[in-house]
């Protein structure tokens, strides 16, 4: 299975801070493919600058390249499916998230429950 992580996902599995099991199983299980998005990047870079989180963007991105991640970049594509999701969720980051989830065939891994109105594609971890 392809795999696009959220970006507190990504986050917690990388500072080491409890991850739901079932998230945990879906990322340890060699039969799938992880990836993560630049806009999950983008957002810590936010977040980090406006001292939300302490989490260093580029100690994340070396984390995911280390831990085996994909990066996916944002397409046009990715920002036109964007507008066309109906609004169950109004966080920018998370849209753009299902989105290229949508357009790349893959399912995205997440444990914000709201976003399971999305569809299918979409696995609540938690």
């Amino acid at each position: 299975m392809r795999l696009l992580l959220d970006t507190h996902l990504l986050v917690w599995w990388f500072v080491d801070r409890r991850i739901p099991q079932r998230a945990t199983e879906l990322i340890r299980d060699p039969a799938n493919q992880l990836y993560a998005s630049a806009a999950s990047v983008w957002e810590v870079a936010i977040k980090a600058a406006l001292g939300k989180i302490e989490v260093k963007p580029d100690a994340l991105l070396a984390g995911l390249r280390d831990g085996g991640f994909q990066e996916l970049a944002v397409s046009s594509r990715h920002a036109t499916q964007v507008g066309l999701l109906p609004m169950h969720h109004r966080d920018p980051f998370d849209r753009l998230l299902v989105s290229q989830s949508l357009c790349e065939s893959m399912s995205l891994l997440t444990n914000d429950r709201t976003l399971a109105a999305y569809g299918p594609t979409v696995i609540v971890a938690g």
